[in-house]
C-alpha cells in the first residue's frame, strides 16, 4: 500500500510502498477512508534530530476516518465494516491517566504524543493498524472527510473551550484567534456549547467569511489590529475567554490585551509565539491554559454533535499523491479550513470516500 512517511527531519515527507499490516492480539486495522493534514505535523517535520522521542520512519497522519477491516484475534468491541474515527493519542495503557481515558496526559508521552501519525504509524495511508478497539469511536453515517477532522480540529477546539464553560455565560464574549483548521471548528463548538457571543479575528478575507459561516457573530481583520480595536467590539471589560489558535507573538499579545480580569487565555496554537505573564502585561485574576487533543470520552461527545448536525468541518480534498504539496499549501497558509487526503482504494467505489 501507499503511505506518507516522514523518513528524515527537517525534510518533507515522501510517498513510499510499505506492506499492508496485519493485525494480532487486540489490534484493529482500519481502511482508511479519510485522512486530516495538521500544522503539528509540519512541527515534526521541522524538528531537528532529537526534539521528539520517535524513531523514524514512520507514516504521518493523526485524524483518521474510515471502516473496520480485520481484527487481531483478541480484539473485541468492534465489528468488521464498522464506520469508525480512530482517537490518536495511544498511551501507556495502565496509568491512572490512561486508566480514566485521558491518554492525552499520560505520564509516559510528555515529552510528546505518541499515537498514529504521532511517532508509529498514522492514517496518511491505505490501512492504519491501531492498537485497541478502545481507540476506536463509532460514527454510523459520518461523511469520513467531515469525520476525520473532528479527532483532532474539532476534538481540541472542544477540549479547550470546555475548560472555560464556567466563564461562557450569557452576555459574555469569546474571542477565536486563527480560523483555520482549528479555529473554524471552535466557533461552531462555542455556538453549540455556549451561550457566548463570538468574535472572531484572522488575517485572511476568505477565512473572516468562513468565520462568518460558522456562526461568528462578529469578525475583525487582524491587520493593524489592536486590542483597544478587540475591546471596541466586546466591550470595555473585553473577552471572558480569548483563545488563540495561532499562538505567535502577535496573537498572543492580542489574547493578553483583549481578555477581560479574571478572564481565560487559553493559548491552543503552536506558532512559536511566548505570553508573558507580569502585573502590567495581563489582567488581575487570569488563568492562562495550554490545553492539548482531548479525552477519549470528549472524542465521542464531539461525533456526536457531528451526527446532531451542530458541528461539521470545512475543507479541502486531496489525493494521497497530493499530500506533500498539501503540506505545503498548509505551511504557506494557503489552505482555507481543514485539508483531508483520500487514499485511492477499492474502498473509494463503495461509497467511504
Amino acid at each position: 500500500m501507499h503511505a506518507v512517511r516522514l523518513t528524515a527531519w527537517q525534510s518533507d515527507p515522501v510517498v513510499s510502498e510499505v506492506p499492508v499490516p496485519e493485525p494480532r492480539g487486540s489490534e484493529v486495522l482500519v481502511e482508511v477512508a479519510a485522512a486530516g493534514l495538521c500544522r503539528s505535523d509540519i512541527h515534526i517535520m521541522s524538528a531537528p534530530p532529537g526534539a521528539y522521542p520517535y524513531t523514524l520512519p514512520f507514516t504521518l497522519g493523526h485524524e483518521t476516518a474510515g471502516r473496520v477491516a480485520a481484527l487481531g484475534q483478541g480484539a473485541s468491541g468492534v465489528e468488521v465494516g464498522d464506520s469508525v474515527v480512530v482517537y490518536s493519542r495511544w498511551g501507556c495503557g495502565t496509568c491512572w491517566q490512561c486508566a480514566n481515558g485521558r491518554d492525552n496526559a499520560c505520564a509516559r508521552t510528555q515529552r510528546g504524543p505518541h499515537g498514529g501519525g504521532l511517532g508509529r504509524d498514522g492514517g496518511l495511508a491505505e490501512y492504519l493498524l491501531v492498537p485497541s478497539a478502545r481507540y476506536l469511536v463509532p460514527a454510523p453515517g459520518l461523511d469520513p472527510v467531515r469525520a476525520a477532522p473532528l479527532t483532532d480540529a474539532a476534538l481540541t477546539s472542544y477540549h479547550a473551550a470546555k475548560l472555560s464553560l464556567h466563564q461562557l455565560r450569557p452576555g459574555s464574549t469569546a474571542l477565536v484567534l486563527g480560523v483555520g483548521g482549528l479555529g473554524h471548528m471552535a466557533i461552531q463548538v462555542l455556538k453549540a456549547i455556549s451561550p457566548a457571543r463570538i468574535v472572531a479575528v484572522d488575517v485572511r478575507s476568505a477565512a473572516l467569511e468562513l468565520a462568518r459561516a460558522a456562526g461568528a457573530d462578529a469578525v475583525l481583520a487582524a491587520d493593524g489590529l489592536t486590542p483597544e480595536g478587540i475591546r471596541a467590539e466586546t466591550g470595555p471589560d473585553g473577552a471572558a475567554v480569548a483563545l488563540d489558535f495561532v499562538g505567535n507573538d502577535a496573537t498572543l499579545a492580542l489574547a493578553a490585551g483583549s481578555v477581560a480580569q479574571g478572564g481565560d487565555v487559553t493559548f491552543v496554537g503552536r506558532g512559536g509565539g511566548e505570553l508573558r505573564v507580569a502585573p502590567g502585561l495581563i489582567p488581575y485574576e487570569c488563568t492562562v491554559r495550554m490545553p492539548t487533543w482531548g479525552t477519549l470520552a470528549e472524542l465521542a461527545e464531539v461525533v456526536a454533535l457531528a451526527g446532531a448536525g451542530a458541528i461539521h468541518s470545512e475543507g479541502e480534498v486531496y489525493g494521497l499523491d497530493d499530500a506533500v504539496s498539501a503540506y505545503g499549501k498548509l505551511r504557506h497558509g494557503d489552505v482555507l479550513g481543514r485539508a483531508v487526503v483520500v487514499p485511492e482504494h477499492p474502498a473509494s467505489a463503495t461509497g467511504l470516500a
